[in-house]
């Protein structure tokens, strides 16, 4: 059991015997009145949003869960499949996916989120390589400051086709190096 004042953004909790993960952590108070903290939750078996306030000293069973290294295999409307090194298929939810949508490719490694034996979510590695599929291209004297457009890149499902900021002089067909967890260009990928 952790007390309110130790749990982190990104720790899985139980509450009312639901795994909870936290999304966003507000602290409000001083130390003579005592600290109060907001916490912006997703439950993860049903994917809906919670918000609670909590004292500092409430205390919260932390869930450490399962991680499997898997390979996306295929889109099966509404699952996306998943396997592993033994040829085992995970069937996640769209729902469930939430960012890792924009950013799946056929064949990428990522790994699995299991609980209580079940596959809830995927984890991708921190910095993917993804090809420019359109840009539009730069104008001639608009780069004063820091100048930015928008580039789509290529992902496995088109219905999620995603955009992101990149600098005026990256172009269609460029490769570029993309953090997951901010959606931000970090580079251009030279081969």
């Amino acid at each position: 059991m952790k007390p309110a004042k130790e749990i982190r953004v990104g720790n899985i909790i139980m509450i009312d015997s639901k795994p909870m993960i936290v999304l966003r952590s507000d602290v409000n108070g001083s130390s003579r009145t005592g600290f109060t903290y907001k916490w912006k939750m997703k439950n993860l078996l049903t994917n809906s949003p919670q918000e609670n306030v909590m004292r500092g000293d409430d205390k919260f069973d932390v869930v450490v869960l399962d991680k499997k290294p898997v390979t996306y295999s295929y889109f099966a409307d509404p699952l996306f499949v998943f396997m592993d090194a033994d040829y085992n298929q995970f069937e996640i939810e769209e729902e469930n996916l939430g960012d890792a949508l924009h950013y799946l490719k056929d064949g990428m490694e990522c790994e699995a989120v299991f609980y209580d034996g079940k596959a809830i979510s995927v984890e991708l590695p921190i910095t993917i390589a993804r090809q420019v599929i359109y840009s539009e291209p730069a104008v001639k004297g608009n780069t004063s400051g820091n100048v930015l457009k928008e580039a789509q890149i290529e992902n496995a499902v088109e219905a999620h086709r995603h955009t992101v900021q990149v600098p005026l002089f990256v172009s269609t067909d460029d490769v570029i190096e993309i953090d997951t967890r901010t959606n931000e260009y970090k580079r251009v990928v030279r081969n």
